[in-house]
């Protein structure tokens, strides 16, 4: 008898592939509380307890936590990426690079004022970056009313 009530693994599988395929679009259409409301009713309306129980209200948790960075829907309508992929590309190219070339040792304020520059090279800043640090660093050195031209 219990036995009949089994499901086959393959429509088991494919049912929970269908539910992670919802969540997602859920998710992606900003509607994340949906998607923690719905892993909470699971655990109650099921009645699950232990280490199921335990997995779906942790992911909810997560969700719960981190909902107001994952408003993918806003990101998507003004063409931010949401995947890892373009920023771990990305991370490689401008730090990876060029701080692990052989012999490199670097403190953590030299690293990071060298990704600094790196980045506004790599995104054609850097030249206006430059003008405003030359700027600034005159004003910083040679402060407006302190310094006067001596006519002889």
């Amino acid at each position: 008898m219990r036995q009949a009530r089994l499901r086959s693994p393959r429509r088991h599988l494919a049912r929970v592939r269908e539910i992670a395929r919802l969540m997602t679009h859920r998710i992606l259409e900003g509607n994340v509380g949906q998607v923690v409301k719905g892993l909470r009713q699971t655990v109650t309306k099921r009645n699950l307890s232990g280490s199921k129980a335990k997995i779906l209200l942790s992911v909810a948790a997560y969700f719960h936590r981190n909902r107001d960075r994952m408003r993918y829907n806003d990101y998507l309508a003004t063409g931010l990426p949401i995947a890892s992929g373009s920023v771990d590309g990305a991370c490689k190219n401008v730090i990876k690079d060029r701080m692990e070339r052989s012999g490199m040792r670097w403190t953590q304020s030299m690293a990071e004022a060298v990704v600094k520059l790196r980045a506004l090279y790599l995104s054609g800043d850097f030249n206006t970056y430059w003008d405003l640090h030359i700027r600034e660093d005159q004003q910083r050195l040679y402060p407006p009313g302190r310094w006067a031209v001596v006519v002889k």
